[in-house]
């Protein structure tokens, strides 16, 4: 198993929470919830029971069909799986729990016994069709788990130098162009790579980028086929291929009516929601008056889609090909591709943002006496103060939407960056940094 955050955050439950509240490992499917919940399990328990909701049989499903009475539920469950379980030294782990909301509904009861500990996992977990005839129950600690970061990928192809990149951050010098450029090579294998842990694997294993492509084309195809299960239409997953596309066109918030190719509907609406309810995507939401706190002025209305893995975004960008050329990988590494791929960078950091466990805002503002827009890409909240994010893919010049902002906020800047491919530097009061050293500059906030 890959070292994973989220592990020390089911020890911080255990220590601080279990058994008062149930776990509940929350994000999209593949992401690794239920490695993690079943490595954690064998750890630090003298045993556990492992119930897989999406593939059971029907002796041990008839098993839940009565929880009332607690102790025949455990002792059946116990008889049906052969494993014993220890009063205060077991855990019993439900995955992929959104399969059955009535057990779900009854962790209330379970973790009231207090005989054992309880871990749930679940994929597009919060879908109001999984959840609108069950309580849901209060008796849960939420833990989100995310594709692997940046850092989380280095651990795993044995690559010690994230301590490095944080040191050289802290000093706040220049890397060296040399230096910088090895650097943003190792973030541009993440790229191409992503978080999901089977791409991981397959990269660790020394598959070629083809190979590796077809595994996070699989993981795009089992999404589409989950929306299609909630919705019969299609339009979620038309809703989610659009991203890239949307993205890449430059304009100021997703348009669903783009991804369907027919008016919006309050159909749709839901449709949406069910869409950013499965953890597969990242809302960035635009704040319509950053003079106050993000979250409180965000226009839920008007908001751009990234994907929540930037490898999974990177090969739906090129999924109009039956596969992903082995050349164009090799060129996105060597930062040869010709296209202009700002979004793709763009995507990495929502990502991080995300990672980090902050919400990804931006801010667009009409130019005076024209009809077009300033934007700034991100905005992160710096205390009580603001930090404007500018993203891009190579050149550092153009600059105007952030210093316009700088300009109009500016009793609300802490300060501003423009992360791309370059080397550590300033222009005017603007700091310079390479998009590797955002995880430490949001460390510092």
């Amino acid at each position: 198993m890959f070292k994973r955050k989220v592990y020390e955050e089911l020890a911080d439950w255990k220590k601080n929470y279990a058994p008062k509240y149930a776990a509940l490992l929350e994000g999209a499917r593949r992401v690794g919830k239920s490695t993690v919940a079943e490595e954690f399990a064998k750890a630090n328990y003298r045993s556990y029971i492992k119930v897989d909701f999406a593939n059971i049989t029907q002796e041990l499903l008839d098993v839940f069909k009565d929880i009332a009475d607690q102790k025949v539920f455990f002792l059946r469950l116990q008889t049906v799986t052969g494993i014993t379980l220890y009063p205060r030294e077991s855990v019993i782990i439900f995955d992929e729990i959104q399969r059955q909301p009535l057990v779900r509904q009854a962790i209330k009861y379970l973790v009231a016994d207090g005989t054992y500990d309880y871990i749930e996992t679940g994929s597009l977990i919060s879908i109001k069709k999984n959840v609108k005839d069950i309580v849901i129950p209060s008796e849960e600690h939420k833990i989100p788990v995310y594709p692997m970061d940046y850092e989380e990928f280095m651990w795993a192809i044995g690559n010690d130098t994230y301590p490095l990149l944080r040191d050289l951050y802290k000093m706040g010098a220049e890397v060296g162009n040399g230096t910088n450029r090895k650097l943003m090579r190792d973030f541009r294998i993440y790229m191409a790579v992503g978080g999901m842990p089977q791409a991981v694997e397959a990269f660790v294993d020394g598959k070629n980028f083809t190979e590796i492509d077809r595994v996070k084309r699989e993981i795009i195809d089992l999404y589409i086929d989950d929306f299609k299960k909630i919705d019969g239409s299609g339009l979620i997953g038309k809703m989610y291929e659009s991203i890239p596309s949307q993205l890449a066109t430059n304009k100021k918030r997703y348009m669903i009516s783009r991804a369907t190719g027919k008016r919006k509907t309050p159909k749709d609406i839901e449709r949406m929601s069910d869409l950013l309810d499965s953890k597969t995507v990242i809302a960035c939401f635009n704040t319509h008056n950053p003079g106050i706190t993000l979250a409180q002025s965000r226009d839920d209305d008007t908001f751009k889609l990234y994907l929540s893995d930037i490898g999974l975004f990177t090969t739906m960008i090129f999924k109009a090909s039956p596969k992903t050329d082995e050349n164009i990988y090799s060129k996105l590494l060597r930062d040869k591709l010709s296209a202009d791929l700002g979004f793709l960078y763009e995507n990495a950091v929502a990502q991080m943002i995300t990672a980090a466990g902050r919400s990804a805002y931006y801010h667009t503002w009409q130019k005076e006496n024209s009809t077009h827009y300033y934007e700034v890409d991100f905005l992160l909240q710096d205390k009580a103060k603001l930090l404007p994010l500018e993203v891009k893919s190579s050149a550092t010049k153009k600059h105007e939407s952030v210093d316009a902002f700088c300009k109009k906020y500016s009793q609300y800047v802490s300060q501003a960056i423009l992360l791309s491919q370059k080397d550590v530097g300033k222009d005017n009061g603007l700091k310079l940094k390479p998009i590797y050293m955002l995880p430490f500059i949001m460390e510092d906030l």
